[in-house]
C-alpha cells in the first residue's frame, strides 16, 4: 500500500462535501508531475484530504477506489484520474505550519512541492500526520 495527500479549495469541493457523496472522480489534474502521482496509484491506497487555500489543513482521509483512467474532464491532452472513496474526517485538522514545524514532515513533497496537488507521503509521514490529528493509526 502507498500513501498519498490530494489537495482541493473547501471553497470549490469541501471535505464535507466529498463525505456527503461518498465517492468521487478525482478530475481536473492538469500538472504532469501530480499526473503521474495519480498514475501511480492502486486501489486500497491511503489518501489524507487536505485543504489548501486559505485553511491550509490536512482535515480528513480517504482511500483509492481502483486504477487510473483518462479524464473525462480534459478537453486535449495525455490526462489521468483516479476514483477517490471518502472516509473518516480527521480528529482535528493539521495546519500546514505545525506540518513545516514538525521534524517527520519538514521534508514531505507537500513541504518541498507545495503547489502540487496530489504528492506521495511516505508511511512514517502518513502516520505522523495521523497522530498529530489524535486519530487512531489505520
Amino acid at each position: 500500500m502507498a500513501f498519498w495527500l490530494v489537495k482541493e479549495e473547501p471553497d470549490h469541493y469541501p471535505f464535507a462535501e466529498f463525505r456527503a457523496e461518498g465517492r468521487t472522480a478525482w478530475t481536473g489534474v492538469r500538472n504532469h508531475q501530480a499526473r503521474n502521482h495519480l498514475r501511480s496509484m492502486v486501489e486500497g491506497d491511503a489518501v489524507i484530504y487536505y485543504h489548501t487555500g486559505r485553511e491550509r489543513a490536512a482535515v480528513g482521509l480517504a482511500r483509492v477506489a481502483g486504477a487510473a483512467y483518462p479524464d473525462p474532464t480534459a478537453a486535449a491532452g495525455d490526462w489521468s484520474c483516479v476514483d477517490l472513496e471518502a472516509g473518516e474526517p480527521l480528529p482535528r485538522p493539521v495546519p500546514l505550519a505545525e506540518i513545516k514545524a514538525d521534524p517527520v514532515l519538514a521534508g514531505s513533497a507537500l513541504v518541498r512541492q507545495g503547489r502540487l496537488s496530489v504528492v506521495p507521503l511516505t508511511a512514517a509521514e502518513y502516520r505522523r500526520i495521523l497522530a498529530l490529528a489524535g486519530a487512531r493509526r489505520r
